[in-house]
C-alpha cells in the first residue's frame, strides 16, 4: 500500500467522477441512500444510545458506499448488500473505528461546551433547536467555528481509514495514521475538491432557490422547497461516490482506462 499524490486538477474532478458513477446506476444508488437514511433515522429515534449507535456505524457504512462506487466503475450491478461491505470484510476493525469516531465526536462536542455552555452539543445530540437568542449569539457562533476547526483533523483521519482497514488489512490505528498522512500529502487535491464541492453543494443550490423565490415571490416558496428535496437526493450519492474517486486516485485502486501518472509519496 503506497499513497500517491493527486494534484489540484485531479482533486477538482472528484465530484464530477462521483456524478459519473451515480449516473451509471441511479436506481441502485437511490436504493442505497434510502436504506442508509432509513437505518440512520430508526437509530436516531432512540434517545442518546441511538445517536451513539448511528455514529458508530458511519465508518463502516462509508466503506459500503465506496464499494458501491467501485462496483459501478467495474461494470457490476449495484446491490443493497454492498452497503455493509465494510462489516463483512473487517467487522472488528470497523467497530473499533466506529468507537474511535464516537470518541472523537464526543471530544469535539465537549470542547464546544466550554465555549457556549453546551447549546450546540445539545442540538446535535437531541435535535432540539436552541432558542433564537442562543442560536444567534456570539458564543454559539464561536462554538460552531470551534467545532468545524476541531472536526477537520477527525475528518482527515477517517477519510481513508475505513477502506484501508477493509480492503488493505490495515489495523485501525495504522489506518487512521495513514489516512491523516495521505490527506496532508494531497492537500492541494483536497483543497480543489473542497472548493468545487462547496460551489456545487452550497452556492449553486442557494442561487437557484433564491432566483426561484424572487421570480415568484411568496407563491414560489412551496416550489422552492419542492425543488430542494430532489436536489439533495441527487447530490448525496454524487458526494458519496466522489469519496471513492479520491481513494482510487490516492491509493491506486483499479480503474478502467489508462492511469494518470502519480508523483511518488
Amino acid at each position: 500500500m503506497r499513497a500517491r499524490i493527486a494534484g489540484a486538477g485531479r482533486g477538482a474532478r472528484w465530484l464530477a467522477d462521483g456524478w459519473r458513477l451515480f449516473r451509471a446506476a441511479p436506481l441502485g444508488w437511490l436504493a442505497l441512500i434510502f436504506v442508509y437514511w432509513l437505518l440512520m433515522s430508526l437509530l436516531s429515534a432512540v434517545p442518546l444510545l441511538g445517536v451513539v449507535a448511528a455514529a458508530m456505524l458511519v465508518p463502516g457504512l462509508s466503506v459500503g458506499f465506496m464499494a458501491a462506487a467501485r462496483c459501478v466503475e467495474r461494470g457490476g450491478k449495484l446491490e443493497v448488500g454492498l452497503l455493509f461491505d465494510g462489516f463483512r470484510n473487517s467487522p472488528r476493525e470497523q467497530i473499533v473505528l466506529g468507537l474511535a469516531y464516537c470518541a472523537s465526536l464526543a471530544a469535539v462536542m465537549a470542547a464546544t461546551m466550554l465555549v457556549d455552555g453546551g447549546a450546540l452539543a445539545e442540538w446535535l445530540v437531541t435535535g432540539r433547536r436552541p432558542a433564537d437568542d442562543v442560536l444567534y449569539s456570539d458564543a454559539f457562533s464561536r462554538a460552531m467555528l470551534a467545532a468545524a476547526l476541531l472536526y477537520l483533523p477527525v475528518m482527515m483521519m477517517f477519510w481513508f481509514a475505513p477502506p484501508l482497514a477493509a480492503w488493505h488489512s490495515t489495523g485501525p490505528v495504522k489506518a487512521l495514521f495513514f489516512s491523516l498522512v495521505a490527506f496532508v500529502m494531497n492537500w492541494r487535491g483536497f483543497l480543489a475538491y473542497g472548493a468545487v464541492t462547496a460551489l456545487v453543494l452550497m452556492v449553486v443550490p442557494f442561487v437557484a432557490l433564491t432566483l426561484l423565490t424572487l421570480a415568484g415571490g411568496g407563491a414560489a416558496r412551496p416550489a422552492a422547497v419542492a425543488f430542494a428535496f430532489p436536489l439533495v437526493v441527487l447530490l448525496m450519492p454524487t458526494l458519496f461516490a466522489s469519496f471513492y474517486a479520491s481513494y482510487r486516485d490516492v491509493f491506486g485502486a483499479e480503474r478502467p482506462g489508462p492511469e494518470e501518472p502519480a508523483a511518488p509519496a
